[in-house]
């Protein structure tokens, strides 16, 4: 049965954040059908952060409705969050930059397609 955690998120459940490759995201399109994708991310103090094609149907769910849900991919020891997202209009934090290039060797900033940082306040979070 899920049960929720603290507001604060829990030293492992931190450590799995910074080391998971991939978090699925649910976003919900506006007929109110979901739409569920695997993406990139970084976790920073507390707060997601993901690039994505401005044109994709997760960014246009987000324009409309920014309530969206972060999973793990591991199902034995699950860890989702509910949050809210957000565009990054303004200079990219250099911190989540650097992250992705060390995560990924990917540099956000010279991307073509992923051009859109997204940044996701975890509103709940639950595990079991």
């Amino acid at each position: 049965m899920p049960v929720e955690m603290s507001p604060k998120f829990p030293v492992n459940t931190v450590k799995r954040l910074g080391e998971a490759e991939n978090i699925w995201i649910a976003t919900v399109r506006k007929d109110g059908r979901p739409h569920l994708v695997p993406v990139w991310f970084v976790f920073l103090e507390g707060i997601f952060w993901v690039c994505i094609a401005p044109d994709s149907v997760k960014a246009g769910n987000i324009a409309e409705n920014p309530a969206v849900v972060l999973a793990l991919e591991d199902g034995s020891e699950p860890v989702i969050c509910e949050g809210l997202a957000a565009g990054v209009d303004e200079t990219w934090p250099k911190a989540v930059v650097e992250i992705f290039y060390e995560k990924y060797d990917w540099d956000i900033l010279s991307d073509e397609q992923y051009t859109s940082l997204v940044k996701i306040i975890p509103t709940k979070l639950l595990g079991w």
